[in-house]
């Protein structure tokens, strides 16, 4: 949870307003608008690039590092924050028991910017239920066990952006078509005719060349706690609205929670690599040009490499069947929702029965009609 900032009106905590720039007091209404960053080292580029290089040399200003105390949880290893005070809760993300006899301390950047809570909690829940009532071949009374009384936890996930100047030299061969006319027999109200028709060909030549771009906001999870469900619910990455994040401030995660980074920065750039090696592919396949092209070695360079620490916005909903966990994850942006879930045997097995005996009635009305025939 971030540190919590008192309501000038009464003292008690503020907290984040979703789809507003505001912190709304719980306790008295006082609504407190979050002001721009115009002043200060901000002033002119509020949301700042940090140097790749420097990062995984340790080497990066003080002011842009933090240590925070984590638990990592034994059931999905989310590195959990605990709120000061805190002796046992339960993990947001896998509903898995978790104490603080375990905490070690974290060393990563400092988060830069953060893409704030649009959705509220209350159409978090909205679409949580419709969710769960559209799943097919669920157990009975899944949808009531799933929402009565569980929570539904606001976290902010750690991803890193990588900007680059990507550059790659390549060898390949450029297709280009051309037609011969050919002819072929062929049967024409029983009798062979000749007919004459157009063969695709590819006359192929060897090239080589060089393409360049620049890399802006490539978009990599640093954490390693939601996996395919997760990626599902952000829409594979590219539902997030980068162009509205803002410089991170305390406000924006007040009342939520912000895991922390669990793959390093190395370990992103290598995905996020992945991401810019097939864009560099795309870019050589357009320079060769022609109708087919072939790449037959490439080499990439990627230089002035820089990153940034942000925090995009999830609804999780995480709960056990059976003693089973299964998470739903809805985009705090978005709405798009995800999730894990149990299948009930007896449900799918009687669907399949009731299959087999629809086919079984339409093959036996079929063959009724066809014996009404002959």
């Amino acid at each position: 949870m971030s540190d919590e900032l008192p309501c000038s009106n009464c003292g008690a905590t503020l907290v984040f307003a979703p789809g507003t720039r505001s912190m709304i007091c719980e306790s008295c209404g006082t609504e407190n608008e979050i002001p721009d960053l115009e002043a200060g080292p901000w002033t002119g580029d509020p949301i700042r690039e940090l140097d790749y290089e420097r990062a995984i040399s340790d080497q990066l200003a003080a002011s842009d590092v933090e240590t925070t105390a984590t638990i990592r949880c034994p059931g999905c290893a989310a590195e959990i924050t605990l709120d000061e005070g805190t002796l046992a809760e339960e993990c947001p993300f896998c509903a898995t028991p978790l104490a603080r006899d375990e905490t070690h301390q974290h060393r990563h950047p400092k988060p830069g910017a953060v893409l704030p809570f649009a959705l509220t909690e209350r159409e978090a829940r909205a679409r949580l239920s419709a969710w769960l009532g559209g799943l097919w071949f669920a157990p009975s009374g899944l949808k009531k066990y799933a929402e009565a009384g569980r929570p539904i936890s606001g976290v902010y996930l750690p991803h890193y952006t990588y900007d680059a100047q990507g550059s790659a030299r390549y060898q390949g061969m450029r297709g280009d078509a051309y037609y011969v006319t050919r002819t072929r027999t062929v049967m024409v109200d029983g009798k062979s005719q000749r007919q004459t028709y157009q063969e695709r060909r590819i006359r192929w030549r060897p090239v080589s060349g060089q393409v360049a771009r620049f890399f802006d906001d490539v978009l990599v999870p640093a954490s390693e706690t939601l996996g395919p469900t997760g990626d599902r619910a952000e829409a594979g990455g590219r539902s997030w609205d980068l162009a509205a994040l803002e410089p991170y401030r305390p406000a924006f995660l007040a009342g939520f929670r912000a895991e922390a980074p669990a793959r390093s920065l190395e370990d992103g750039f290598a995905t996020a690599k992945g991401t810019m090696e097939s864009i560099l592919r795309r870019d050589i396949r357009f320079d060769i040009g022609g109708d087919e092209q072939r790449i037959t070695a490439m080499q990439a360079w990627y230089r002035e490499v820089t990153f940034k620490h942000v925090l995009l916005p999830v609804w999780l909903a995480a709960y056990r069947w059976k003693n089973k966990p299964f998470r739903v994850v809805i985009n705090g942006r978005t709405g798009a929702v995800s999730g894990e879930r149990p299948y009930s045997a007896w449900k799918i097995a009687l669907a399949v029965i009731l299959g087999l005996a629809v086919a079984g009635a339409i093959g036996y009305f079929i063959a009724l009609e066809q014996g009404a025939r002959f």
